[in-house]
């Protein structure tokens, strides 16, 4: 089977690469190759994809690719995902994250794709205080970049809704682990660390994230894509919270590092004070859960950020 991934070459796109061309498939890497695109992500299966660097809201590019190609599915990760540049500036956003997606669904209609398998977001729920989403919770995103990845869910609803695109809606939690660009909280930190730097954390650190490790979240999302009911969305995550302050004195303590190697920083505008993931629906149709605990996802994560 021939799978069209949009940004094969980003941090959990190329995690997905990687793990389906060990599985066989045949894997066409579409991907413009912004500031958070690397192919050296993809080295170790280097030669076996093929690629076109290209973006997703080129509606005659992306034609001209489906045409030739004639991929059987698409799993599309392609998106802006940083929400403190979504703050500065939701335009990208507006553009890759909802134009970007319409363009790729208005493709698999063209082209009659057998599945289109879109790569959400839990922060399209906005912040909870206590419980866990389904979902079937509201969405209430607080955020830029949140808004967008709500819109775009939505519409990949839409399309199937409305005209019978085969599509199928992952919501995964905070990923983490080796190939992640250093803008979000844990690659920031290891980087600072090693650079005898303070880790920045917002106001007093009190925000909580469920931390999930991105071979885990691949994992989840191969087995979605062949066996999600069309139509559905699941969410995935590994039911490990922790609070920010912690997840950084976690990361002290690994490198061998003292606690006052903190520091707080203004906080991020509108910045959700909790996310948490309800699992059970991908636990029951489709038998998976995370594998990986945080403690040693986290150890592995800094290894490898020291070795590279």
């Amino acid at each position: 089977m021939k799978v069209l991934v949009t940004g094969g070459a980003g941090f959990i796109g190329s995690e997905f690469v990687r793990q389906g061309v060990k599985k066989g498939y045949r894997i066409v890497v579409v991907d413009k190759l912004t500031y958070a695109g690397d192919l050296k992500r993809l080295c170790e299966v280097r030669g076996r994809y093929m690629f076109y660097k290209a973006d997703i809201c080129d509606k005659k590019k992306m034609e001209a690719i489906f045409r030739k190609e004639r991929p059987a599915v698409i799993a599309h990760f392609a998106a802006e995902s940083h929400v403190d540049r979504s703050i500065e500036d939701a335009s990208p956003f507006m553009d890759t994250n909802v134009k970007g997606t319409q363009v790729m669904l208005d493709c698999c209609r063209k082209f009659g794709i057998k599945r289109f398998l879109h790569v959400s977001t839990d922060e399209v729920y906005g912040e909870i205080s206590r419980g866990s989403f389904t979902e079937s919770s509201a969405f209430n995103p607080n955020s830029p970049y949140s808004v967008t990845k709500a819109a775009a869910d939505m519409l990949v609803r839409a399309y199937w809704r409305t005209y019978g695109v085969p599509a199928v809606i992952v919501r995964p939690s905070n990923n983490y682990g080796p190939w992640q660009f250093p803008e979000k909280l844990i690659p920031v930190a290891i980087h600072r660390v090693r650079a005898g730097k303070k880790i920045p954390v917002y106001a007093r650190g009190h925000n909580v994230r469920e931390w999930l490790y991105v071979s885990d979240c691949a994992q989840a999302i191969w087995l979605v894509l062949a066996k999600g009911r069309i139509g559905e969305s699941y969410n995935i995550g590994s039911g490990q919270e922790y609070r920010n302050i912690d997840t950084a004195r976690m990361i002290l303590e690994i490198m061998g590092k003292p606690d006052n190697m903190i520091e707080f920083v203004k906080d991020r505008p509108g910045h959700d004070i909790r996310y948490s993931l309800n699992t059970a629906k991908i636990r029951r149709e489709l038998g998976w859960k995370a594998g990986t605990r945080f403690s040693e996802g986290l150890k592995k994560t800094i290894d490898w950020y020291l070795k590279h």
